[in-house]
């Protein structure tokens, strides 16, 4: 969901169209073609210092680098960490876009862009430009097509975000044909995904593209995912009074009115599930009951399953360990893992916040 925006905004921008209705079609991926001698290719992520979406950025680079077809670079625009947002969590990148630059001076294949706190970014900016320019595939992921719309790469294209920006959307960028009602679309070498659970059929669609179906399929398998068409339904997530409203009222307003938000633990250790650590602490941290605090027991950054590198939040021994702590996150085969995750949420806070994060998540549940 893009960051920044009040629950009344999204009431706003739920009140006039701004998205055409999918097309029947369904949007395809064009099969990677080798460039300039490559073995594979080369798939950037891009993430902003000052705060990016935690799910939007690991998830694609996770799923990426398990099928073993790609080389996958997590970047920064520029030095130290990266905060990924709406947790603390601080990801070490592998190399800054300058250092990307002097070692694939060529360019990527694929471009992988989240949403982000300054869109406005000028080097941001100029860099997927950059790469644009370079024939680079260029990916958005939920409201990282506000990036690439800032950018400029939009102008003349089909392109769709979280719902939430509808409106947004629209009366900055009328020069760009906004699709509602689809999990992504693809346009002449840019590829766009709805809101924040559309990152994994988006990631699998891409694999499939680099590696063909067969490992997407078994990619997905490990995280319960059957299939990653275009089918969704938006509208479906828009509050309206007397259908969906509370879930959205208890997890943005009443949670935060009635309850102190308590301290959830997650092991952060060696070798940890990217998917499930992303998406174990950014629902935590939308339930307006609770935020997720990564845990080690060393102050060094930890390497996950998928080669990322993540700062603890709390260092244990030696800091306050939080009261409650999420079991080891590994996901268990065949199911779908973001459904184990919301049951948990229900156990612990009810049934509507877990359906609020669900909606956050623009992920159909219960």
């Amino acid at each position: 969901m893009a960051i920044g925006l009040s629950f009344a905004s999204a009431r706003a921008a739920a009140g006039e169209p701004a998205t055409r209705p999918a097309l029947s079609r369904e949007e395809t991926i064009a099969a990677y073609e080798a460039r300039f001698g490559r073995a594979r290719p080369v798939v950037a992520v891009i993430g902003e210092n000052s705060g990016t979406e935690l799910t939007d950025y690991v998830i694609p680079y996770s799923l990426l680098a398990q099928s073993g077809r790609a080389d996958v670079v997590a970047l920064a625009i520029a030095p130290g960490a990266v905060v990924m947002q709406p947790t603390s969590l601080r990801l070490v990148p592998q190399a800054t876009a300058d250092r990307f630059d002097a070692d694939y001076p060529q360019g990527a294949d694929y471009v992988i862009v989240p949403a982000v706190v300054r869109k406005d970014n000028p080097r941001l900016l100029a860099w997927i430009r950059e790469q644009r320019d370079k024939g680079a595939t260029l990916v958005s992921i939920c409201d990282g097509a506000l990036v690439l719309a800032a950018a400029g790469v939009l102008e003349g294209r089909r392109a769709t975000a979280h719902w939430f920006t509808a409106k947004l959307r629209q009366a900055q960028y009328p020069r760009t044909e906004w699709v509602g009602n689809t999990r992504y679309v693809v346009d002449a070498g840019i590829v766009s995904s709805a809101g924040i659970s559309a990152a994994i059929p988006t990631a699998l669609r891409l694999v499939e593209a680099i590696a063909g179906h067969a490992v997407a399929k078994e990619l997905g398998a490990r995280y319960g995912v059957r299939e990653w068409g275009t089918a969704h339904n938006s509208d479906a997530f828009v509050p309206r009074f007397g259908v969906n409203l509370m879930p959205y009222a208890v997890t943005k307003y009443l949670n935060r009115w009635f309850f102190r938000t308590e301290a959830i633990g997650v092991p952060l250790s060696a070798g940890v599930d990217d998917v499930m650590l992303a998406l174990t602490m950014d629902a935590y941290t939308r339930t307006g009951r609770s935020r997720a605090y990564a845990l080690s027991d060393g102050t060094a950054p930890v390497s996950t399953r998928s080669g990322l590198a993540f700062l603890p939040d709390i260092v244990i021994p030696g800091g306050q360990a939080p009261a409650r702590v999420v079991a080891p996150l590994t996901p268990a085969p065949g199911a779908q893992v973001f459904d184990g995750i919301l049951g948990d949420i229900a156990a612990l806070y009810g049934t509507r916040t877990a359906t609020g994060v669900a909606y956050d998540f623009e992920y159909a549940w219960n």
